[in-house]
């Protein structure tokens, strides 16, 4: 018995990196997997078709059950599709991890709007447009009078919860993918639909190209000390989220190696106030307070 027995799992972005791990465990824990993947350069840039294909071949091979996507996840039309694909070929959908992404940093002063609008396009959009057509697939099979237990598991990072310089656009946009998740899992509740986030440290095609990770990253010369950048440590979490017994909902958390932290959302710490409006002058003396 798996732990994903009779799920049925749409993973984007899994056709190198984390998202191929993701795919790989799910199908080894018992579930049907739609493996999308556009098959573009780290830049977003070009598509490979094989890498979704080659994924779904080695999870074949292993006796599971899988079938390739190369929609674009970005595009309303090709969201539909991807959502359509898992009804068509196994019949239903109960998962959807988002997790397809791009780099391209670059500091402030120097980035292009090419640059900005493209991840966020990738990331935020990326995460909207499946999210939604999914959505809408479980509130009519909730509608209908159909039990669902359903999960949706994005990939946020510590660039845009906790900052990263050089990444303006990449933290933008995964900063808004965990408000999405928050916000996400309030309104689909209601439908039987869970919402979470992970915010992964592991060794991919993005991190290899982060300033001060490139080096950090590399696996252990000796195979006898764990890896703790390797990417199939951040499978097992998403796994678990994606379980139909799983209570969590609208939660962040980070995972990397064997670590697995809650992240706490924004919240209100200390407090000034006066029974009338602040001049700025009252306010220089006192925000320094506040900061303490």
């Amino acid at each position: 018995m798996g732990a994903l027995d009779g799920r049925i799992a749409i993973i984007t972005g899994a056709g190198r990196g984390i998202g191929r791990e993701h795919a790989l465990l799910f199908a080894a824990e018992g579930a049907k997997v739609v493996v999308n993947d556009l098959g573009g350069a780290l830049d977003g840039s070009g598509d490979d078709r094989t890498p979704a294909q080659q994924v779904v071949d080695e999870i074949v091979a292993a006796g599971g059950e899988a079938v390739a996507s190369t929609d674009d996840i970005t595009d309303w039309e090709g969201g539909k599709r991807l959502v359509d694909t898992a009804i068509e070929a196994f019949g239903d959908v109960n998962v959807l991890v988002n997790n397809a992404g791009i780099l391209r940093d670059r500091v402030l002063v120097n980035m292009s709007e090419a640059e900005w609008d493209a991840v966020i396009q990738v990331h935020l959009k990326g995460h909207f447009v499946p999210t939604r057509h999914a959505a809408a697939y479980w509130r009519e099979q909730a509608k209908a009078g159909k039990e669902v237990h359903a999960a949706v598991v994005n990939t946020s990072s510590t660039s845009g919860l906790l900052g990263n310089p050089g990444q303006a656009n990449y933290g933008a946009a995964k900063a808004g993918i965990a408000a999405l998740t928050v916000i996400a899992a309030e309104e689909l509740s209601r439908y039987g639909v869970r919402v979470n986030a992970i915010a992964p440290a592991a060794r991919t095609r993005m991190t290899e190209q982060t300033p001060g990770l490139s080096e950090i990253v590399q696996a252990p010369s000796d195979p006898s000390v764990f890896d703790e950048w390797d990417p199939a440590n951040v499978s097992p979490l998403v796994a678990y989220l994606a379980t139909e017994a799983c209570p969590v909902t609208g939660k962040v958390f980070f995972v990397q190696g064997g670590q697995v932290r809650l992240f706490q959302p924004w919240t209100m710490t200390e407090t000034i106030e006066k029974h009338d409006r602040w001049t700025v002058a009252e306010l220089a003396v006192e925000v320094p307070r506040l900061l303490g």
